[in-house]
């Protein structure tokens, strides 16, 4: 699914959040970039918007971006050459369950709309847990459902009834915008998502809401 959509996948997500997913990933960089991590793991990097904002913002650092997805990777590596961020990043193909790293070898770990997507979520988030260091970070952007009236009901009524319509046309996709409505309805937001940091071994975890609560970013430290 992801592989059919590649070539209009950073196109829609601008187009259908009005720009603001890209405000939304500048502020986990600057969480980020308070930690001082040189050495960032970035899960389900997709076309590696994410490792590009954190590599222009955070100059010194080496970005290692992994996706199960080759043609969002190939998109991703276009991006990367047409910036000259050869150097800072690096994307490899690799299941975000099982990851080809060391224990303990990055000092930050950050995921942007893709734990949702996890086969297996405690695995994921247990597998980015192992390759940290101890007592580095890691942050989650991920969609989460508002609370306040009417928020909740404006959100929950365009996720079901004007995005799909709109991610089909555009994407000539028929399930990839239906699958996001489902895959925000079932993913455990909030103190539930918290709780699954902390059975995968983080402490001193911490949710910030973003936009109304339309978004957060989690974050947990490695024991």
């Amino acid at each position: 699914m992801f592989n059919n959509i590649s070539n209009n996948y950073d196109f829609l997500n601008h187009f259908l959040s009005m720009g603001i997913d890209i405000l939304w990933r500048r502020k986990l960089v600057r969480m980020l970039k308070k930690q001082q991590a040189d050495y960032i793991l970035d899960v389900a990097t997709g076309t590696g918007d994410l490792a590009i904002t954190a590599a222009t913002k955070i100059k010194n650092s080496k970005i290692v971006g992994v996706d199960i997805a080759e043609e969002m990777l190939a998109v991703g590596q276009k991006k990367i050459k047409q910036k000259n961020l050869e150097t800072q990043i690096r994307l490899e193909q690799a299941d975000s369950e099982n990851l080809p790293f060391k224990t303990n070898e990055f000092n930050a770990a950050m995921v942007a709309f893709g734990v949702r997507n996890f086969e297996n979520l405690d695995q994921g988030l247990a597998e980015m847990c192992r390759v940290l260091k101890v007592h580095s970070k890691i942050y989650v952007l991920e969609f989460s459902m508002p609370e306040k009236f009417p928020i909740r009901q404006l959100y929950h009524f365009y996720f079901k009834n004007i995005l799909p319509v709109m991610g089909r046309i555009i994407s000539k996709d028929r399930t990839a915008y239906t699958y996001l409505h489902d895959s925000v309805q079932e993913f455990p937001s909030g103190e539930n998502f918290l709780d699954r940091l902390r059975k995968a071994g983080f402490q001193n975890t911490e949710q910030r809401k973003l936009s109304f609560g339309i978004a957060s970013i989690y974050m947990g430290e490695k024991k």
